[in-house]
């Protein structure tokens, strides 16, 4: 198990608004990254959150949904929903046998760092096996130490 990203289920969070989304390709994640940014902002998603959360939110979103593109199984799924002051974000893959799994020992300039990043994003964070499928999550909400300026590498 990783100290980092350990198995546990996301979050009970209350129903809330909900976005959906299924990349298939990195051109795709963009397009799908414009429209996550407006349901945030002025969408069904929008809670009044300070530009800041919001920024962390589609970095979290990007660095995981990436990841579920370049290391899990298609299809790819992205749910974000609304969670009080934050969002619950659930990346799920069909590799349900592979750990999300951050880099250790690798020179930041190689890149593959995007799990330490959601990590330190968010300090409520997991994996879990269900239904065949993998499902990444991350809870973002605003913390006093959100930072949004550090680099993915």
């Amino acid at each position: 198990m990783n100290a980092h990203w350990e198995q546990r289920s996301p979050p009970d969070v209350a129903p809330g608004a909900s976005w959906r989304g299924a990349p298939s390709t990195a051109t795709e994640l963009t397009a799908l990254r414009r429209q996550l940014q407006i349901a945030l902002r002025d969408g069904p998603l929008a809670i009044g959150a300070d530009a800041e959360i919001v920024e962390a939110m589609l970095l979290a979103f990007e660095e995981l949904a990436s990841n579920g593109l370049r290391h899990g199984r298609p299809p790819v799924q992205v749910t974000v929903t609304a969670a009080g002051s934050g969002w619950l974000l659930e990346v799920s893959d069909a590799a349900d046998d592979l750990p999300p799994t951050p880099a250790l020992g690798r020179d930041p300039a190689q890149g593959g760092l995007g799990l330490h990043l959601v990590a330190r994003l968010c300090p409520t964070h997991g994996w879990i096996p269900r239904n065949g499928r993998k499902h990444v999550w991350a809870h973002v909400a605003p913390t006093a130490d959100v930072d949004t300026t550090a680099d993915a590498g």
